[in-house]
């Protein structure tokens, strides 16, 4: 089928195709024979109908425009092929001209990938925390273990810190009780200080049946932020006991016979996390300075729907809370925006830099024909039923469903293909060390076989050029793409920060 395209800017192009009719005739013959097989004409069986007496009856323009759309798909599907467009949006599809018997010509405008060049990779880098752990971490991880076996027991005297009490609570202005303002049987811990201001003293010193009233401002509820008179009546007070740190309790909580062993299991796990998150960082990072130095215009209504979606999916959670954007800027402890427009510009800056990012590597992933075999798309449907708590065979449907499979597939390619253009740029941690990302695995894990790359000279050197970036990456296999690749914004902290908490509210 004959196809032309006019560029009508940088990332928007006008397809006008042809269809002779003798490419149309097919679908005209189906589209006579189901009109055929669904109407009841006097003196004809029905499927029997002939082609001119549904011309009559119907007109000949109604199964025309029956078969065109039945041919557009396929036509336009091979025209983008020919002109080795990729679509970034639904075309708008317009017939310009229909010759009955001769041919069918429409054009179709659609938004598709801008041509761009990709900086070697090379001369991307990134700086990242260096990793940092301690025995304090280590000894938080085991206090939590000890809380979650630790026991109670009735008390008759009067609460300390560390005492379990469960309470009931009511909160009133002016006499009369606060909207949601109370609560019975809520369980704390003196001296966590964790629920009101003025609790921890409040209930320091009673017992059992006692009641105490004090003054505090009101941390949740549709009174959040004001000033509130607070009764509390103590209806148990509980003594805890953590279980001694001892090797049996090692064998209770864990699969080590001593302390020892299950410390050290459990420093390696916190190195393992560091790691990863190491890593992590550094392809948000790497893929930041990826889009800053691959220069593109994005089409405007790719872009404005990319945003208008977002503002609507944290609105939908903001409601789902009880918030308003206003009440949840707030609240939130971050300082990346102030206000309403900071914040909905910053949801605007992310929604551009993850689709350019998401264009860039999938520009990179067709380039290099990165594919994705069945065992990879297996592990993503094991990982996601992990992390959403879910079963795998639930995943499998839901992806069935809803038709995700391309999607996902689509999210493992950018994976694989981020891993390539990572591994070969410069990672340093902030104390100057080379960071040796080929040989973290997805787990955290060093993998010791793969050797430390050599540190780059800098990059006014020309022999800093010489060394070839793709060649480090080639010596490692490629990593199973993880949550780096469905990323559509490069970072989870700082830029995106906002819509993390919102997404978590």
């Amino acid at each position: 089928m004959p196809s032309t395209v006019e560029k009508l800017g940088p990332s928007r192009v006008k397809l006008t195709i042809e269809i002779p009719f003798a490419d149309l005739k097919p679908h005209l013959d189906k589209a006579y024979k189901d009109i055929a097989g669904q109407v009841n004409i006097p003196g004809f069986r029905k499927g029997k109908v002939p082609a001119a007496i549904i011309d009559q009856r119907f007109g000949r323009g109604t199964v025309l425009q029956e078969a065109i759309n039945a041919a557009l798909p396929d036509a336009y599907a091979a025209a983008v092929a020919e002109n080795e467009l990729v679509p970034l949006g639904q075309p708008e599809v317009d017939v310009t001209k229909l010759e009955d018997n001769e041919l069918v010509e429409f054009t179709a405008e659609l938004d598709v990938r801008p041509d761009f060049e990709v900086p070697d990779f090379a001369e991307l880098s990134a700086e990242v925390p260096a990793i940092a752990t301690s025995d304090a971490e280590v000894d938080e991880r085991i206090e939590v273990m000890r809380q979650r076996f630790a026991t109670r027991s009735d008390k008759d005297g009067a609460a300390e810190e560390g005492d379990i009490v469960t309470i009931d609570l009511v909160a009133s202005k002016d006499g009369e009780e606060i909207e949601d303002g109370s609560a019975e049987g809520l369980t704390y811990k003196v001296g966590s200080g964790g629920m009101l201001d003025g609790l921890d003293e409040a209930v320091t010193g009673k017992s059992a049946g006692d009641e105490v009233e004090f003054t505090s401002e009101l941390v949740g509820g549709p009174a959040k932020g004001e000033q509130a008179d607070i009764k509390v009546t103590v209806t148990k007070v509980q003594s805890e006991t953590l279980p001694a740190l001892d090797d049996e309790f090692a064998q209770m909580v864990s699969e080590f016979d001593t302390v020892d062993e299950m410390k050290a299991d459990l420093a390696e796990a916190v190195a393992r996390m560091a790691r990863a998150e190491q890593v992590n960082a550094a392809s948000d990072k790497i893929v930041s300075d990826l889009v800053a130095k691959t220069p593109f215009e994005l089409p405007e209504a790719l872009l404005a729907t990319e945003v208008e979606n977002r503002k609507q999916q944290i609105n939908d959670q903001l409601a789902r809370a009880g918030y308003t954007i206003e009440r949840y800027l707030e609240d939130t402890e971050e300082e990346t925006a102030k206000d309403a427009d900071e914040f909905w510009a910053q949801v605007a800056t992310n929604a551009e830099t993850s689709l350019k990012a998401q264009i860039i590597l999938d520009k990179l992933a067709d380039d290099r024909e990165v594919t994705v075999n069945q065992q990879e798309l297996t592990e993503l449907i094991f990982r996601r039923a992990q992390q959403a708590g879910t079963s795998p065979e639930a995943e499998m449907q839901h992806m069935m469903e809803h038709n995700h499979a391309p999607e996902w597939m689509g999210e493992l390619r950018r994976g694989k293909v981020l891993r390539e253009v990572v591994l070969a740029s410069s990672v340093t941690d902030s104390d100057g060390n080379v960071v040796n990302v080929a040989a973290v695995r997805p787990d955290g894990s060093i993998d010791e076989t793969v050797e430390a790359p050599e540190p780059q000279a800098p990059a006014k050197k020309a022999s800093a050029k010489k060394a070839p970036a793709k060649k480090a990456a080639a010596k490692t296999e490629d990593a199973k793409a993880d949550d780096a690749g469905k990323k559509k914004a490069p970072a989870k902290k700082k830029a995106d920060a906002e819509e993390a908490k919102a997404e978590e509210a």
